[in-house]
């Protein structure tokens, strides 16, 4: 055995302190940890070439490496390291203006959550975002998605070959949604061997709208349980409430008490039958009519225009169901009087609560218990 002496040993001791930061940030810890979410906003308004409170707001420590072409329909995503270099961000830009992204959200018919898509004339992506047949996604966010995913692949595979096994994924607004998605997307790559399995990837989705049914929701907060995937939402900001939810009988599992239960139905009296019967035709058929026309405006219809920016596409095939659900675990920021008085000079502006500028005021008020 070696004994060292007490020199070496305090030696030791410091450099064991010294470098304990290090270490401590080479893992990704789960949960919401508000200094690391205001730097995601930072990074996501940088994205739309806005600066937060720059009086008040922290200097980013991580430092963009690669910032992709605009793909699809005017996507575009950011590659960041931290300053140990042991944890990558992929940073997917929400919505700007222009026509063909505008439309990306519009375009929100939903489709399988396990399926081929043909964006361009080289052929079919395949994808998988849950393991549930009866688990629907948004058709927009799933071409924005798709159309960036081999560059993401291909760049985040790069990292981890030189050591890089941490990754944040993050978006603001239809950053957000495409954040759910790309999540899904890498859990099911790991599971069929084509990305690697060690990676710890955890997902904030701010100000995120609603990326799919039920079903998707279900899978998406199991693979991200314990504290993996977080949603921040300014309880006041409308965003989150879309796309607009028409949930129908077909859309509940199968075992219920309002379809198919025939036996049950035939155990009461006629008067009761006829009438439960009645009740069940007329919902059905108000709600059935509601989800043929959102599937044709909002699917067909604007299929037709986006095939101006994308012609080489075919129209992915439609499911019947606009049943769309809130994902991941909600970090709710509920806005007070000191909220109101800052933001008193915004009066009619139809984002007032969806901006970067109001979460991050509202992590610091309410968690860090600062003004701004």
């Amino acid at each position: 055995m070696i004994r060292l002496s007490r020199g070496a040993q305090r030696f030791c001791f410091l450099a064991l302190i010294c470098c304990w930061p290090l270490f401590a940030s080479a893992t990704l810890k789960p949960w919401f940890d508000p200094s690391e979410y205001i730097e995601v906003l930072q990074r996501c308004a940088g994205q739309a070439n806005h600066i937060i409170f720059p009086k008040t707001a922290p200097k980013l420590t991580y430092k963009k490496v690669y910032s992709s072409p605009e793909i699809g329909l005017h996507n575009r995503w950011e590659l960041w390291l931290s300053p140990d270099g042991a944890t990558m961000v992929v940073n997917l830009r929400g919505t700007v203006s222009s026509m063909d992204n505008g439309l990306e959200n519009i375009f929100a018919a939903m489709i399988p959550a396990t399926g081929a898509l043909k964006l361009s004339d080289t052929g079919l992506f395949h994808y998988r975002f849950a393991a549930d047949a009866h688990a629907y996604i948004h058709a927009g966010w799933t071409i924005g998605i798709c159309s960036m995913i081999p560059d993401i692949i291909s760049r985040a595979q790069e990292q981890y070959n030189k050591g890089v096994k941490n990754m944040i994924i993050e978006g603001h607004s239809q950053g957000g949604a495409l954040a759910f998605l790309l999540r899904s997307y890498l859990h099911y790559q790991t599971l069929a061997n084509n990305f690697p399995a060690d990676m710890i990837i955890k997902t904030y989705c701010s100000a995120a709208p609603k990326p799919g049914n039920l079903n998707y929701a279900y899978d998406y907060n199991f693979i991200t349980r314990d504290g993996w995937g977080l949603t921040v939402v300014n309880s006041l900001d409308w965003v989150p409430e879309m796309p607009f939810t028409i949930q129908r009988y077909s859309d509940i599992n199968e075992v219920n008490p309002f379809t198919g239960n025939k036996t049950t139905l035939k155990k009461q009296n006629f008067f009761v039958r006829l009438y439960l019967r009645h009740v069940y035709n007329r919902t059905n058929r108000a709600t059935r009519k509601a989800q043929h026309r959102y599937e044709r405006y909002l699917g067909r219809t604007v299929y037709r225009f986006l095939r101006r920016y994308l012609p080489d596409s075919e129209r992915p095939q439609f499911v019947h169901s606009a049943s769309y659900m809130p994902a991941g675990i909600p970090v709710v920021l509920i806005p007070d009087e000191a909220y109101h008085k800052q933001f008193s000079g915004i009066k009619n502006h139809m984002f007032r609560h969806h901006f970067y500028e109001q979460y991050y005021f509202l992590v610091r008020h309410i968690y860090m218990k600062e003004g701004v």
